[in-house]
């Protein structure tokens, strides 16, 4: 088993010891993205909407960085600060997972990173 780290500078840099993801055995683990604007380095102003956008953004820009695209999603974990934003992610999460959505589990967390509203991480096949 050989792992790999993915890194791209088109999402948030790591803020402490793990790896924006990590590319083993033909699959891609991504750690938890938050509503982090790597051009404007600040955090997505706004509600559940504009922060999905841009954590689903920055999920992105990493699979990418490791070859493959949110088509090859099978597992996401949504965590929300507030459970009441469920529908305002969901409506964000069907425009990026179009055709046949990854399993999914989402709940809610008493604080996130940067007091983000959002966050997300998943797992992709190559």
């Amino acid at each position: 088993m050989r792992r790999e780290a993915v890194h791209t500078d088109q999402a948030p840099p790591a803020i402490g010891p793990y790896s924006q993801a990590i590319k083993v055995d033909g699959w891609v683990w991504c750690s938890g993205q938050i509503p982090y604007d790597v051009e404007a380095s600040a955090m997505v102003r706004g509600g559940a909407v504009e922060q999905t956008e841009r954590v689903l953004r920055n999920l992105k820009a990493v699979l990418e960085a490791a070859g493959c695209t949110l088509d090859d999603v099978v597992r996401t974990t949504v965590y929300l600060a507030d459970l009441g934003d469920f529908e305002a992610m969901n409506a964000v999460y069907a425009r990026y997972f179009t055709g046949t959505p990854p399993a999914r589990a989402c709940i809610q967390a008493a604080r996130l990173p940067r007091d983000a509203l959002v966050e997300m991480d998943c797992v992709a096949r190559l």
